[in-house]
């Protein structure tokens, strides 16, 4: 045992030494730099580890101070520090477990690398499991995926793992454990039966074994029918003993060959899945059966509310109403995973209300990081301030200060489980999310994770300091005064202080308004779901069908007449308001205190409606939607300045892609604001830019391939 442990030890060194000769690719995103000097890592006494080993191993790759040539691990058991996490001071890391000393490891040289104090007393999760869910189907294609195929999974034809699959995983779970993430569900919400079949699981044992030494704990998704479809039962009634008996044994097989395995995540009674609901059981009681039996082995039962049905009901109320009667009915070891709004990963909406009004039960926020309704790979969408906004929101379930993220984390509600969840963007593309900038929404989502409190500027900045910002050449061994700064020199750049003028500051600023900028030519105001049916690309306001579901139509959400514009969910209309507690309660309930950016969301309003500055809604709708498409020219002016900071082919791409962006913002202000004109009849401000495009063209054409031009 101990020849082998050793064995493995120099393997896991081999492998280090492959990340760094990959680092020039650009499949490390932000990983450490290349070491510029030698370090001593003086090990913690008593037992090692593959997770300490590679903790060492990180350091000795990264170490970049000349004057310091020696770190210690050290393993405490202070009270202040939880199970992952770690402390700093010059020259030391501190952690309770091998874990922590991983975690700790990567934010010393993040903070060496980018300047930061190396005091850090105690940095602890706010969520104890920090998960990606990936969207990724058996076949290798991934649902609402823009990256490329899934890195996990290859067809039938190849389950057995090659070394370039092996060697794919461990990097992937070297760039999680940089940023905190500690799990991974490693297939789609809408499973089907055959992924707990026997060759499925073996190849997902086979990736949970390259993911354990970073900290990485792996789940799976399951279809609730799976005893029926996989097992040959004529029911997959929770209730029922033979099945209750056939998860038991599925249960014992998946831990015989993970022994530390996470749990199933699950979609039930939800847009054609199949779930309790199907056997008149209730949620509680389909989620209770599979998280008893998992619970002898520490698993967790991750059940999704995004649950609505075809009724003439507000869709944004449904899960509210479904949930809340089961509040305190859910096992321990359950967590119930919510979407952070009530609809589907919109631009822009209100937080679910779900969130602070289940007291009694674990819940899980569910964010999406791959960007489905915001760009997908070919717009510049910073998600970040999306999701600081949302885990800041106030709930007000327990007064002022009772934000999502205290609502999440233990810390206003007793929940002994915690935990998040972020959609994966992450394909087999070079640079895994497809957008050269859409790396930095899978970092932001690990270090939120990590600090709910965090940021969202702060994180943008360390993304772009850590991908971008030039350091010294590793075959330089110091930058003399003597030497000629060159006009174009990164290294004479960082050390005269015009990198962070020239190229910090404005394509910070850049990022930090691109989401807005995606929301005013999409979808200002609080309007909501104006896409193109099935790809959620393009605008389609005018899409309707009476063979279609109305809660899948954009009519359905902007409820545009002659009249006015706007889904009602007032006190007089739907009442969704009244899923929130006071103050919010009113404040929506009323258009003139309801936030501007979210009153089409809560309310339908004439196009006459004065908003604050003193515009109609109409002339502010126009404007906004102007505004968001001059934004994007405006970026890639920012970005047609950077050619000589940047690495070249990094700048070809993203200048391609805002090229792109530009034209598709031209087309969604065209279609909506023309298509909305057609209803009201009303003239455009005489200021604005007018559309390019003619209505019935747009609304004749396949978006996926006119916006593909």
């Amino acid at each position: 045992m101990h020849n082998k442990f050793i064995l493995y030890c120099f393997f896991l060194l081999l492998v280090a030494g492959a990340f760094r000769l990959q680092a020039e690719t650009g499949r490390e995103l932000w990983l450490p730099a290349t070491a510029l000097s030698a370090v001593k890592v003086d090990m913690p006494s008593g037992k090692s580890s593959p997770t300490l080993e590679l903790a060492k191993q990180v350091l000795i790759d990264g170490w970049q101070d000349r004057e310091n040539n020696s770190i210690k691990l050290k393993i405490s058991r202070d009270k202040r520090l939880s199970e992952q996490g770690y402390s700093l001071s010059p020259g030391c890391i501190t952690a309770k477990t091998h874990q922590g000393l991983l975690y700790g490891a990567y934010e010393y040289l993040r903070r060496r690398q980018i300047g930061l104090s190396l005091e850090l007393p105690f940095s602890n999760p706010s969520y104890q499991r920090r998960l990606l869910n990936h969207w990724d189907n058996l076949d290798g294609s991934i649902e609402r995926g823009y990256a490329g195929r899934s890195i996990f999974w290859k067809g039938k034809q190849s389950m057995e793992p090659t070394a370039e699959d092996r060697e794919r995983w461990r990097t992937y779970a070297a760039i999680n454990a940089s940023i905190g993430i500690n799990g991974a569900v490693l297939n789609n919400v809408n499973a089907p039966p055959e992924a707990l079949s026997l060759p499925v699981l073996k190849r997902a044992a086979a990736i949970a074994d390259e993911l354990r030494p970073y900290g990485m704990v792996s789940y799976l998704s399951i279809n609730f029918s799976t005893p029926m479809r996989l097992g040959g039962l004529k029911t997959a009634d929770p209730l029922d003993p033979e099945v209750v008996d056939w998860w038991r044994a599925k249960i014992r097989e998946i831990y015989s060959l993970i022994p530390d395995f996470g749990g199933f995540l699950v979609k039930a009674s939800s847009e054609g899945m199949p779930g309790p609901g199907d056997f008149g059981r209730s949620h509680a009681q389909g989620a209770n059966m599979l998280a008893e039996l998992l619970k002898p082995y520490h698993g967790i039962l991750m059940w999704r509310a995004f649950v609505y049905k075809p009724s003439d009901n507000d869709r944004a109320k449904q899960a509210y109403e479904e949930f809340m009667p089961l509040d305190g009915q859910f096992c321990d070891n359950v967590v119930v995973q919510i979407k952070n709004g009530p609809i589907d990963f919109q631009p822009r909406e209100p937080f679910s209300p779900l969130f602070g009004a289940l007291r009694k039960t674990a819940v899980l926020p569910e964010l999406q990081i791959t960007q489905e309704y915001l760009g997908q790979e070919h717009q510049l969408a910073y998600l970040g301030g999306l999701w600081e906004e949302f885990l800041q929101s106030d709930t007000y379930q327990s007064g002022p200060g009772s934000t999502v993220a205290r609502c999440t984390d233990g810390s206003l509600f007793d929940q002994s489980l915690t935990a998040i969840a972020g959609v994966s963007n992450i394909g087999s593309d070079s640079n895994w999310c497809g957008h050269p900038f859409a790396g930095a929404n899978w970092y932001a989502f690990g270090r939120l994770a990590w600090n709910n409190r965090a940021s969202a500027a702060g994180i943008a900045e360390e993304w772009l300091r850590l991908t971008f910002e030039p350091t010294q050449s590793p075959k330089s061994n110091s930058l003399s005064d003597e030497s000629p700064a060159l006009d174009n020199d990164p290294a004479s750049d960082r050390k005269n202080g015009n990198w962070e003028k020239e190229f910090l500051q404005p394509v910070l600023s850049m990022m930090l308004r691109s989401r807005e900028a995606v929301v005013n030519y999409m979808m200002p105001l609080g309007l909501h779901h104006l896409f193109a049916l099935d790809h959620h690309y393009g605008p389609g306001p005018w899409y309707d069908s009476p063979r279609q579901r109305k809660d899948w139509t954009p009519p359905y959400y902007h409820q545009a007449d002659a009249k006015g514009i706007g889904f009602d969910r007032s006190s007089g209309g739907s009442n969704a308001v009244a899923q929130y507690r006071e103050p919010l309660r009113s404040q929506f309930d009323n258009p003139n205190t309801c936030p501007e950016n979210l009153l089409l969301w809560f309310h339908h309003l004439p196009w006459e409606h004065r908003l604050q500055n003193g515009n109609s809604l109409w002339e502010e709708l126009c404007r906004r939607y102007d505004a968001g498409l001059q934004e994007v020219r405006r970026f890639q002016l920012v970005w047609d300045n950077m050619e000589n900071r940047v690495d070249s082919e990094v700048f070809t791409q993203v200048q391609a892609k805002l090229r792109r962006q530009a034209r598709d913002a031209q087309v969604w202000k065209d279609a909506c604001l023309l298509y909305f004109q057609s209803i009201n009849q009303l003239p455009f401000p005489e200021d604005m830019e007018r559309p390019v495009h003619d209505l019935e063209v747009l609304k004749k054409t396949d978006m996926r391939y006119f916006m593909n031009r």
